[in-house]
């Protein structure tokens, strides 16, 4: 089974291309920042380390990613590892790992975003706050919230 589940950081806006053809397709990449477990350092202290991992999202997801992601935000996206090569223009062969997406989404919520310098500013609010939590961990649905805006029925 290939399946791949990462959180991170935006090392920068999407890159969006669109595909030749009939059916013209947005294709989008971008690189996540993903934190790593860190060894300890010479004064006993956690060294953050990360690994840069190049996602590409096709069509509509492509398209969100476009509108609605930038710089610093931090996602959560899955998918697959798929693995390729081409020669350069050196005539050196060249490896690569990317992972095509399935699915991606905010990892912070709005709130958090506009603490973070503001960045999620523009991205579209996908629940309502809760009201209030509790204490088993579930939240309590406002008033005014239709059945049909719930992701279950």
């Amino acid at each position: 089974m290939n399946r791949v589940i990462l959180m991170g950081r935006l090392t920068r806006d999407p890159e969006v291309r669109y595909s030749q053809g009939e059916r013209s397709m947005a294709i989008a990449r971008y690189t996540l920042a993903v934190d790593r477990r860190g060894r300890r350092g010479q004064e006993g202290s956690m060294e953050q380390q990360a690994d840069f991992i190049t996602c590409v999202a096709f069509d509509r997801a492509a398209e969100f990613a476009e509108k609605y992601f930038r710089q610093g935000m931090r996602v959560l996206v899955s998918g697959r590892i798929q693995t390729g090569s081409y020669v350069n223009k050196e005539g050196q062969k060249v490896y690569t790992t990317e992972v095509i997406l399935d699915d991606q989404e905010f990892a912070d919520s709005k709130g958090a975003a506009s603490d973070m310098g503001g960045y999620g500013q523009s991205a579209p609010s996908q629940r309502p706050a809760p009201t209030s939590a509790i204490g088993d961990g579930f939240m309590n649905i406002p008033d005014g919230v239709e059945d049909e805006g719930l992701p279950f029925n």
